[in-house]
């Protein structure tokens, strides 16, 4: 007498795999997204960075002067993720060339989301504004909007770390 034997997988055996699978995709998925939104706002720390860097050494060479992005050469280009405007204004208008230092708030860099990134709505902004310090050194004064309990904040968590109080280069 031949015994059969037995080759391959019961249906029951079938489902519970892909149970697991299911369960394994419904918990990793939503993650994933959260890590895609991180990444694509993680360009603003380092675009953000730059501009910083390089309107010290123009303050410094240049004696209490502001530069426009092209007299610093930072130059920043709009993206799929994010539109970048030089200046500080609303419209994103470009300071056309340098300016003094003064205790008001002038100069800047701008940075609005083009589409949705989770809770980070679309439109919203990323910003920093100069002003002087009594040292005449540069302050930065960075501000987010948009996004509901601080999304966007959430997204670009090194952002705020970038504000200085104009006792140096990089002083926080």
């Amino acid at each position: 007498m031949h015994t059969a034997q037995k080759h391959g997988f019961s249906l029951i055996e079938l489902m519970v795999v892909i149970v697991i699978m299911g369960v394994l995709a419904a918990v990793a998925v939503p993650k994933l997204f959260g890590l895609m939104a991180k990444s694509k706002a993680s360009e603003l720390v380092i675009s953000a960075s730059t501009y910083i860097k390089l309107q010290d050494a123009y303050n410094i060479i240049n004696e209490k002067q502001i530069g426009s992005w092209s007299s610093i050469g930072y130059e920043q280009k709009s993206n799929s993720n994010f539109k970048y405007f030089e200046g500080n204004s609303e419209n994103g208008d470009p300071a056309k060339s340098s300016v003094e230092v003064t205790d008001g708030k002038i100069g800047g860099w701008k940075a609005v989301s083009v589409g949705a990134l989770n809770g980070c709505k679309a439109q919203s902004v990323w910003r920093i504004d100069l002003s002087a310090s009594s040292t005449d050194r540069l302050i930065y004064s960075v501000k987010i909007t948009g996004g509901a309990a601080g999304e966007c904040a959430v997204l670009s968590a090194s952002f705020d770390k970038l504000a200085t109080d104009g006792q140096g280069i990089g002083t926080p």
